[in-house]
C-alpha cells in the first residue's frame, strides 16, 4: 500500500512541477514578445519603420511616414494623414502634383553613410520644395533626425517612432 501511494505522490509532484513549468515559460513569453516585435526595439539601428512627422511651423501631428528599404537606398512614404489639412500635393510640381498625399514618396534615394543615411532628397508637401536629406538615429532609435539642405542652408526635424 505505502508503494502505491508513494507512487501516486510522486506522480502528482511531477504533474505539479509540469505545471509550474509551463506556466513559467508561458509568463516568460508573455513578457519578452512584446520586446521582440516592438518596432522600437527590433529596429533601433535602422531607420525602417513607421514615423510620426510633425508640422515644422506649428508643431503638431502631421503624418506617419513608413521607410522601406530595397537593394540599399531607402525610401519614405507616406501612410497616414494625422490632421485635417491638404490631401493632395497641390503645390507639387511635375508628376506629383494634385496627386494624393496618402502612398507618395517624399524621402528617396537615401543610403547608409557610417551612422547615417544621406545622399537622398526630401519632398515638403506643404511648399512643394524638395532638399538634399539626410537621416540620423537619435534617442536609442526612437527618435529620428531629418535635415533637408540647399546649399549652406539647412533645416532639422525630429520625427519619432510610431509603436
Amino acid at each position: 500500500m505505502t508503494d502505491r501511494l508513494h507512487a501516486r505522490a510522486i506522480k502528482s509532484a511531477k504533474r505539479a512541477l509540469a505545471s509550474a513549468a509551463f506556466t513559467a515559460a508561458l509568463a516568460l513569453t508573455a513578457l519578452t514578445l512584446p520586446a521582440l516585435t516592438s518596432p522600437a526595439l527590433a529596429d533601433a539601428g535602422s531607420p525602417l519603420g513607421k514615423w510620426r512627422t510633425f508640422d515644422p511651423d506649428t508643431g503638431a501631428p502631421k503624418t506617419v511616414v513608413e521607410i522601406t528599404e530595397a537593394d540599399g537606398t531607402f525610401t519614405g512614404t507616406i501612410v497616414e494623414l494625422l490632421d485635417d489639412g491638404e490631401t493632395v500635393c497641390t503645390a507639387c510640381e511635375g508628376d506629383k502634383k494634385g496627386q494624393p498625399l496618402v502612398g507618395m514618396a517624399i524621402l528617396w534615394g537615401l543610403t547608409k553613410d557610417g551612422d547615417e543615411w544621406s545622399g537622398g532628397t526630401i519632398l515638403r508637401p506643404a511648399n512643394g520644395k524638395t532638399a538634399n536629406a539626410s537621416l540620423e538615429l537619435t534617442d536609442g532609435g526612437s527618435k529620428l533626425e531629418v535635415t533637408g539642405s540647399k546649399g549652406f542652408m539647412s533645416r532639422s526635424q525630429t520625427w519619432e517612432r510610431v509603436e
